[in-house]
């Protein structure tokens, strides 16, 4: 995995079901993975394998959607045995309500929302 999240900003991250009472558009985005076009953005961290998130899996945001998945699965991931899966740096991810994330954001049509 390039760049992947030191400890102490996954520590930071809430545990499951810590969350729960957060509408989906406040819940804050801690960690955003990608690759080729599949992102994940990580709400929730069990601080072992766990994450909860929004997952986009090959820019397909019809079926995108809230679920689990595994940190070591991501870590494990290679497109063509060679590309593996980003964590986006600090100095260019900064946390976020699902609200103010686009392809969230596209899903739920907030963008489309008039202030």
């Amino acid at each position: 995995m390039w760049n992947a999240p030191r400890k102490n900003r996954l520590a930071e991250i809430p545990k499951l079901y810590e969350t729960d009472p957060i509408s989906l558009r406040n819940k804050l985005i801690h960690l955003h993975f990608f690759i080729a076009d599949s992102d994940w953005y990580v709400a929730e961290f069990d601080q072992g394998d766990t994450f909860w998130g929004f997952v986009v899996l090959n820019g397909d945001l019809r079926n995108a959607e809230w679920c689990y998945f595994s940190f070591s699965k991501l870590q494990r991931m290679r497109i063509n045995g060679w590309m593996e899966v980003d964590c986006e740096l600090e100095s260019h991810w900064k946390i976020r309500p699902a609200s103010q994330v686009d392809k969230i954001s596209q899903v739920y049509g907030w963008n489309l929302e008039v202030s």
